[in-house]
């Protein structure tokens, strides 16, 4: 069975959440788009982000874009509190140019860092209650 996609809105609504408390001012969040994949076949992956590349962008005449996928299979079934840590460490992966490209794991992204940013987020998240 091949790979289905389908938008994923209350992704897109965590994205917005995080990126709005955490206070990520280099998202452009009208170019991330937020998707969820049934049928994939790896067996760690929870999500991963896909950006357009600079060659993509000349070719088609768009600007930079990123979609985080999501797969349902292992995502879903996530708490609250661990579908946010996913959302950090993926969003972590957008650089801060927001060209296309993607910062890597070694040196920027650790679990350490998720936490944290992960803890701030929830600080923030009581503040407006």
């Amino acid at each position: 069975m091949p790979i289905r996609y389908h938008e994923a809105r209350d992704v897109k609504e965590l994205v917005e959440l995080v990126v709005s408390k955490l206070e990520f001012h280099h998202v452009d969040l009208t170019c991330v788009y937020c998707f969820r994949s049934v049928g994939s076949k790896s067996r760690r992956t929870v999500a991963r982000v896909h950006g357009l590349g600079k060659l993509w962008q000349k070719a088609l005449n768009k600007p930079s874009a990123y979609l985080i996928e999501v797969i349902a299979e292992r995502y879903d079934r996530l708490s609250q509190e661990e579908k946010e840590k996913v959302i950090i460490h993926e969003l972590l992966h957008i650089p801060r140019g927001f060209a296309g490209g993607f910062r890597p794991h070694k040196g920027h992204i650790t679990k350490h860092k998720i936490e944290t940013l992960h803890q701030e987020f929830m600080a923030k998240s009581r503040q407006d209650f």
